[in-house]
């Protein structure tokens, strides 16, 4: 057997995923909903687990602006902060420490979010793709008051096949417009977002 027919059996053995067939890519859907919450215990039977499950478990996607704006709130509603700001370009000109600083400053209160996104709408220039998605947001605070915001996020990514020097620089917000607003979350979802 030669390396790559037994590195490819090792990665079959290790994750059964790899040996699934995968379903056919569907579109995101127009409304996505992420609810976070509190950590659960094992269902009966589960004898095996040693920690209990949570609810929110981590979720790290950069390929659809749904899904980064997605990834932002789970980071936050788990208060990793860090990672949350990751999901943002940010000027290498700037003191990133005191950037981020200023930013997990702003989510030190917030307990959990709750989000809604709608479609997404794609313009290509010049080797980059913008996106702009709307969003609905509420937001419980450590206090137990909640507050509820809503705009629009834009998003950036250079093509990876024209991305030739490191660092590779993955689908990333570039801007984040939301307001404070009143309302269900559905209601107050914009129904759409300009293209930059």
């Amino acid at each position: 057997m030669d390396k790559l027919s037994v590195t490819a059996a090792a990665v079959l053995m290790a994750s059964p995923a790899f040996a699934q067939v995968a379903p056919p890519v569907t579109p995101v859907a127009e409304d996505v909903t992420v609810v976070p919450g509190e950590v659960e215990t094992p269902p009966p039977g589960a004898d095996d687990l040693d920690e209990p499950v949570s609810d929110n478990p981590y979720y790290d996607d950069r390929s659809t602006a749904a899904a980064v704006i997605e990834s932002l709130y789970n980071a936050i509603s788990r208060s990793e902060y860090l990672r949350a700001w990751s999901y943002f370009t940010h000027d290498d000109d700037n003191d990133l420490q005191a950037d981020f600083e200023a930013f997990a400053s702003g989510y030190e209160n917030t307990e959990s979010v709750q989000l809604v996104v709608g479609p997404e709408v794609t313009e290509g220039s010049a080797g980059t793709i913008y996106y702009t998605i709307p969003a609905a947001i509420e937001a419980t605070m450590t206090d137990g008051t909640t507050a509820s915001f809503a705009g629009c996020y834009t998003l950036r990514l250079a093509e990876p096949a024209v991305q030739a020097m490191p660092p590779f620089r993955p689908m990333a917000i570039t801007e984040g417009k939301l307001s404070a607003v009143e309302g269900q979350l559905e209601d107050i979802l914009p129904g759409s977002c300009e293209a930059q």
